[in-house]
């Protein structure tokens, strides 16, 4: 099978977000689409692992904030790398409660859903919800999923239904030095003095030497 052509299909990069009684939990996810536009309904897809999918299903309800190009890439190095379980993911980003569902401000818009339906498959959970409330922020375009990995330089977690292992190319040698907590990576001799990760925010000390 050739996995390339997969990479046709578009996607884009969303914040699923839940309320577990008063604490406010959610991940990053890129499988969202519409279904149907009378009633309004949506399905987004989620790993089994990530600590969001449980709440849902306890929940009935869950919400997408629309990230958009120019979203703090923090957002995805906290929500997409981080669990719900043990951190405030909120904490450093400005948000709102809309339908009792956490919101994400720096977003291109959100929906807020009540859950329909669900399908199970072998790693991830098919969640249809339908859509109770909506809004439109800006009018910057949204994220993309090749945006993220081709402006950005991030890596999919491994929860994420486009995950691929890295693979190996023939290209001119350069020292690379890897996020241990994202995956991102810096091409250069060396790290620059206090360099930060620019996706989660780690420090230089979180990277690793992974090529020559």
């Amino acid at each position: 099978m050739d996995r390339k052509v997969l990479r046709n299909i578009s996607y884009g990069l969303y914040v699923l977000t839940s309320k577990e009684n008063d604490k406010n939990v959610g991940c990053v996810v890129n499988s969202v689409i519409q279904t149907t536009s009378n009633p309004a309904e949506i399905v987004v897809s989620v790993n089994h692992d990530n600590y969001t999918n449980k709440v849902i299903k306890e929940t009935k309800k869950f919400a997408i904030s629309i990230l958009k190009e120019t979203s703090n890439p923090k957002i995805i190095g906290t929500f997409g790398f981080k669990t719900s379980e043990d951190t405030d993911k909120f904490a450093d980003f400005d948000h709102k409660m809309i339908e009792d569902m956490p919101i994400l401000l720096d977003s291109c818009g959100y929906l807020v859903c009540e859950l329909v339906d669900t399908m199970e498959t072998s790693t991830h959970t098919i969640f249809l919800g339908r859509i109770i409330s909506s809004g439109d922020y800006t009018n910057e375009n949204a994220m993309t999923y090749k945006y993220y990995h081709e402006n950005l330089k991030g890596a999919s977690p491994k929860n994420a239904p486009t995950y691929e292992e890295p693979v190996k190319e023939d290209k001119p040698k350069t020292k690379k030095y890897k996020c241990k907590v994202c995956g991102y990576v810096y091409e250069g001799d060396t790290l620059p003095e206090g360099f930060v990760c620019p996706i989660c925010g780690v420090s230089e000390d979180f990277f690793e030497l992974v090529e020559e």
